[in-house]
């Protein structure tokens, strides 16, 4: 079957955190056999900053950020089996959907892929006009990757005819144990941009903790955060790129994950950071959100922390032997059951289903 998937970027991971979802996801959907074409928008400089060149196993069509251009590449979802509009494309997004839609064959699959689940229900809510909402009756499946029963049931109240959340996982092929890294030497390692719906969290979770142990080192990689009045122990590294990831994670005594707020709060919405981090086989302290042991056991494959005094807490009592056990039983179980290869199953299952369904209704 084929798909036209919209979204922000295949081929950069710059201010783009879906690419390691795309990635790995639709890769394991060609794996499968699937005809993959995704279109990207040339906006926000992602263009000029890839990280990895377009791959074999997936065409890539770059459009300029133009509404010509926009119209241009929509009239190729004619040409799809699966039509996918995803979340936060970056230009257009409202005239994006409805092109696809227009241009998708009446036989077609049509999906919304929800990469942003909480902010995207916050603008419906706020504004019931909202075209997404108005489209919600046209599309045919809502798949998010997050988000749990609370999205569900907040997209099937506004009209979706069902929603399945599809949640983020390892690729082992681009993610896993890696020798360390001199340059990500720390206690507590954390990779993150600064963003105003993380900012204050991180603040709690990891300057707080940094404070409170002066005799510790902690290491701090992500873009924005040169102003950011940081205590002695804390080392800024500024971006770090894609390939140097599993060398960070592998590094310090243990890395820490960081939910944006509305992600904490809805819950059941693992960042490709702690499947990432699982994978190269490192101790990963996370802080709490509903769900957790849906993908890690507490304990035993992850550390959680509620607050600050408690990231302070089980680094002051973590040894590197136990840590070293920690990372070992993460990537053990992430290879188990939450690689990409294990979603592209639940995918295809989904997409024969719904397809299935669709061609005999037009017959």
């Amino acid at each position: 079957m084929k798909i036209a998937f919209y979204g922000s970027s295949l081929v950069s991971a710059y201010w783009n955190g879906a690419a390691t979802y795309y990635r790995g996801l639709l890769r394991a959907l060609a794996d499968k056999g699937y005809d993959i074409t995704f279109y990207e928008p040339d906006v926000f400089d992602r263009q000029k900053n890839r990280d990895i060149d377009p791959p074999e196993w997936c065409r890539v069509v770059v459009y300029e950020g133009t509404v010509d251009a926009l119209n241009a590449v929509t009239a190729e979802a004619a040409e799809a089996d699966i039509v996918v509009k995803a979340s936060g494309v970056g230009f257009e997004d409202d005239r994006l959907l409805e092109r696809v839609l227009q241009n998708a064959r009446q036989t077609a699959l049509k999906i919304f892929w929800d990469v942003d689940a909480p902010a995207t229900l916050a603008d419906l809510r706020a504004a019931p006009d909202q075209p997404l909402r108005k489209a919600l009756s046209d599309i045919d499946l809502v798949l998010t990757y997050g988000g749990g029963e609370p999205v569900v049931n907040a997209y099937r109240s506004m009209g979706a005819a069902n929603c399945v959340p599809i949640y983020n996982a390892l690729d082992p092929e681009t993610h896993h144990p890696a020798p360390q890294d001199p340059r990500f030497s720390a206690d507590l390692g954390f990779l993150g941009n600064r963003l105003p719906d993380r900012e204050a969290r991180v603040e709690q979770f990891f300057f707080e903790p940094a404070a409170q142990l002066p005799g510790q080192t902690f290491l701090l990689g992500g873009s924005g955060w040169e102003e950011k009045p940081k205590s002695s122990n804390v080392k800024y590294i500024g971006h770090v790129s894609t390939r140097d990831h599993n060398a960070f994670n592998v590094t310090p005594k243990a890395v820490l994950n960081i939910s944006r707020a509305s992600m904490a709060e809805n819950g059941f919405s693992p960042a490709t950071r702690v499947f990432e981090a699982a994978g190269a086989g490192a101790c990963l302290i996370t802080d709490h959100w509903e769900g957790i042991d849906l993908f890690l056991k507490p304990e035993e494959e992850i550390l959680v922390a509620r607050d600050g005094r408690d990231v302070a807490d089980i680094l002051s009592g973590l040894t590197q032997e136990r840590a070293k056990t920690i990372g070992e039983r993460a990537l053990a179980r992430v290879l188990a059951d939450h690689t990409y290869a294990h979603r592209a199953e639940e995918v295809d299952a989904i997409f024969r289903a719904h397809a299935g369904a669709r061609m005999e209704a037009a017959e």
